[in-house]
């Protein structure tokens, strides 16, 4: 089993699609066996190896193959925002993110992306479709609430800049398994910009004429510092498990996000 699906795996939340329906089924109903893993709340205790719970003192579950099932989810901010990058766009850092999401999967698994107002089931053409209109995260999550099961496993990749209902991050928060990669902002460590410059919306293209001094650059930062952790924030509050997606490499990204060596 790879590194990032066990990862997730221990943070899947009990639900019908996960196999969690098989929990009272004994060896010998046709699960094929899987692992042994350590006993977490929620667990069939009939499950408990007693052999490997004696040999490392700890607790420890029988996993059988159905209980192993994953529900794959995912949501990628696709505004023009995501756009902008010092050395990239940030966007392709994500699309790195979503494409080692899906790549944890294995057969018995269920992917789904929600784009636009639509839910894409192949595991294949998840990571490669685009949205035909503008992104609304808020419209996602809602899909994605009444479209996937009770402890599926959700990524969100966002610029957060949409600033979404603290009740909505919190019914998501209870009903998953959710992660958030909040992306970072290129600039937060300091604007190569000085003097009078033309700058522009990356939500709207439009332009303006600004004086940018090194005071200026320094308040940016702040804000920028200060916007983050804000963030951060709100989805801890929620419930969430809380990444950061640089330009760099969106693979590492996600891995961090579950606590995995890069």
């Amino acid at each position: 089993m790879n590194a990032l699906r066990s990862a997730i795996l221990r943070g899947a939340r009990p639900g019908r699609r996960l196999g969690t329906v098989a929990r009272a089924a004994r060896p010998g109903d046709g699960l094929a066996f899987s692992q042994l893993r350590a006993y977490v709340p929620g667990d069939d205790p009939r499950r408990i190896d007693a052999a490997a719970t004696a040999r490392s003192g700890t607790l420890h579950t029988r996993v059988y193959l159905e209980e192993t099932a994953l529900v794959l989810g995912a949501i990628v901010d696709e505004s023009p925002s995501m756009r902008v990058g010092r050395r990239r766009a940030l966007a392709d850092a994500a699309t790195e993110a979503l494409r080692t999401w899906f790549d944890a999967a294995e057969s018995e698994d269920v992917t789904a992306r929600i784009v636009d107002e639509r839910v894409v089931r192949d595991r294949r053409a998840a990571p490669l479709v685009r949205a035909n209109g503008p992104f609304s995260l808020t419209a996602s999550l809602t899909i994605a609430r009444a479209a996937l099961p009770r402890g599926a496993s959700l990524l969100v990749i966002t610029d957060g800049f949409e600033t979404i209902a603290d009740a909505l991050l919190a019914a998501i928060g209870r009903r998953f398994d959710a992660t958030v990669l909040l992306a970072r902002d290129p600039w937060s460590d300091g604007v190569p910009l000085r003097g009078i410059v033309r700058v522009a919306d990356s939500e709207t293209s439009a332009t303006r004429r600004l004086f940018i001094g090194a005071g200026a650059a320094q308040r940016y930062v702040v804000a920028s510092q200060r916007r983050a952790t804000e963030l951060q924030e709100r989805y801890r509050r929620a419930g969430w498990r809380i990444g950061e997606l640089t330009e760099d490499d969106g693979r590492v990204c996600l891995r961090r996000a579950f606590g995995l060596p890069s």
